[in-house]
């Protein structure tokens, strides 16, 4: 049987798992920086659109999911570095990069400004923040820099969550949603840290079960972006290819791929993501059809259930143990989670092209 992870911590050698741990503490902090914003001065908002790529998309997508049931305008994930037709002067237009200098996210800046949008930006500095403090009306946040900015996700999310309640779009008191969210992701991570050994560390034990399998995680509801979250940090902590895909969509097609290639299926460990207390008649009977089949066919299925009363600290506790359990994968491969050696490599070609 290969060591435990508790003996591999050398591997992390860029700390990540360090920063992790200090997730509730990024809460707090941002917080803390919404302190500096007075109520914004949007008198007319429409639409909002939220800009950014990896990490800073995801924060976009888990807002959308967050608010699908609080917000009175559409709100639109956007991942391209130009903005839909509709973009208007009564669009909010909110731009994310940690580093400030994501080509993409850069593009959607200069096309919110060229269409006369609302205009809020989240950035360490970068391009981002000299485009931002050059145009007039445009609301700048600077966050902390110095992270992996997959580990930075709390500086994007919360800022983002508070800054369209300070807008007025979001009109829900979240202030004993943060509450619960800090408290139960500070008991998540006293449970599941690194000095928990592995024999009472539950993130630890989901990492042992995953290794040598392809993840396949299943979200749905509130909880598809984080399926999505956990697929991202596999892929970049773990180092190793992943799938996500959302119920009830996937019933439609997946099942199938599922059910007729065993041949390829056994090398897949099925994720699905429980919530019992908010699962409807028909959700409960997909998942427990899915759970069935992946029995079948998989190499394991792994049911994972998130803590917390609110949607919000269910869904920060759920993408929790994503992060943690990736990052103890990582350490079982032998690798260090913070290099992503390959897309620091297309960043240098790309550069080279211009």
């Amino acid at each position: 049987m290969m060591e435990s992870i508790d003996a591999r911590m050398s591997y992390d050698k860029s700390g990540m798992l360090e920063v992790i741990c200090r997730f509730p503490d990024q809460i707090k902090e941002s917080m803390a920086l919404m302190g500096t914003v007075e109520r914004l001065p949007f008198l007319k908002v429409d639409n909002i659109i939220i800009s950014g790529m990896g990490g800073s998309a995801i924060s976009g997508d888990l807002v959308e999911s967050l608010f699908r049931d609080k917000l009175d305008v559409p709100l639109f994930v956007n991942r391209e570095p130009d903005l839909p037709k509709w973009a208007n002067k009564d669009t909010l237009s909110i731009c994310l990069s940690y580093s400030g200098n994501t080509e993409e996210t850069l593009g959607a800046f200069k096309a919110a400004s060229q269409r006369k949008c609302k205009m809020i930006s989240i950035s360490t500095g970068g391009k981002l923040e000299e485009l931002s403090r050059a145009r007039e009306g445009v609301v700048f946040l600077k966050i902390p820099s110095g992270i992996q900015p997959r580990a930075a996700t709390p500086f994007l999310l919360f800022p983002t969550m508070l800054l369209l309640q300070k807008a007025g779009v979001v009109k829900a008191n979240l202030e004993a949603e943060l509450e619960e969210t800090i408290q139960v992701t500070t008991e998540f991570v006293a449970a599941n840290n690194p000095k928990v050994p592995e024999a009472s560390n539950p993130a630890k034990q989901l990492a042992r079960r995953l290794y040598g399998s392809i993840p396949q995680i299943y979200g749905w509801g509130p909880y598809a972006p984080v399926g999505t979250r956990w697929r991202q940090q596999f892929n970049e902590n773990s180092k190793i290819v992943a799938r996500a895909d959302i119920v009830s969509e996937c019933n439609h097609n997946d099942l199938v791929g599922w059910s007729q290639s065993p041949e390829f299926t056994k090398y897949f460990t099925y994720i699905l993501f429980r919530d019992r207390e908010n699962e409807s008649m028909s959700l409960a009977t997909r998942l427990d059809f899915m759970k069935s089949l992946g029995q079948n066919v998989a190499k394991d299925v792994i049911e994972v259930t998130p803590k917390g009363k609110s949607r919000l600290a269910r869904m920060m506790h759920l993408m929790c143990q994503g992060d943690f359990a990736s990052n103890y994968l990582a350490l079982l491969r032998g690798v260090d989670p913070s290099p992503v050696d390959i897309v620091t490599e297309l960043k240098r070609r790309l550069a080279e092209k211009r």
